[in-house]
Parts: structure tokens; C-alpha cells; sequence
């Protein structure tokens, strides 16, 4: 379908793009610190963005609740990126020093034991 629009041909490594999908998901969930702060930095960074667009403190102030929950929002949707470049570093040193199919095995694994081991620091974080 898209091979009658474009004038061109392009092919995707569906592989890769598991692979790496799946070690990011792993790092995702297994560096919550990591994702926590990730978050935290983006929605500074976006409401100092969006401060700047402002001329009246009071039209800043006016909207200033929904505009915060509009940026925690992006900034939580933002934060899979950097996770998405490192999973994508893994995957293609997978590839690279073992073959291409275990990038996807081992990406299921580190799934796993990241989900394992989320399941884990929650359920002692609640008993604290």
C-alpha cells in the first residue's frame, strides 16, 4: 500500500524493531529510578517552556492547572524515548556478538525478570 504512494522502497527490520522494543520495556521497568527522574526532569523542562510563551502572570496563572497535567501527561509519554535509545543499543550489541535471534530471547527474559523484579520493589514499597 504504501509501496503505490511513495516513489520509493524502504524496508523495516522487524526484528530489530522487537528487539529493541523489548529491551526497552525491560530497562523501562527496571530502572524506575531512572524513569522517575527522567519524568520529573522532562515536566521541569516543559513548564519552563511553557512559562516563557506567557506575557501576564495572571493569564499564567489562570490555566496554570490544566497546563500542568497537559505536561506530566507529555512529559510520562516522553520519558519511554531515552529508554527506547539504550533498548536499541542493546539489542543491536545482542545482535552483533550473538546472532540476530537472540536479541528477541533475551529482550522476553529481561522482560520478565524486570517485571518480576517491579512487582517486587512495589510490593515492599506499599508494606513500608
Amino acid at each position: 500500500m504504501l509501496t503505490e504512494i511513495l516513489p520509493f522502497r524502504f524496508e523495516l527490520d522487524t526484528i530489530a524493531i522487537a528487539g529493541a522494543s523489548l529491551w526497552s520495556l525491560a530497562l523501562y521497568l527496571g530502572f524506575s529510578t531512572a524513569r522517575e527522574w527522567v519524568i520529573k526532569q522532562l515536566n521541569r523542562w516543559f513548564n519552563f517552556a511553557e512559562r516563557s510563551l506567557y506575557t501576564s502572570h495572571s493569564e499564567f496563572e489562570k490555566t496554570r492547572k490544566a497546563r500542568e497535567s497537559q505536561n506530566d501527561f507529555y512529559a510520562s509519554l516522553f520519558s519511554i524515548l531515552p529508554f527506547l535509545v539504550v533498548g536499541t543499543l542493546f539489542n543491536w550489541g545482542l545482535e552483533i556478538s550473538l546472532g540476530e535471534s537472540w536479541g528477541i530471547s533475551t529482550g522476553i527474559l529481561a522482560c520478565m525478570g524486570a517485571g518480576i523484579y517491579e512487582l517486587g520493589r512495589r510490593d515492599a514499597e506499599s508494606s513500608d
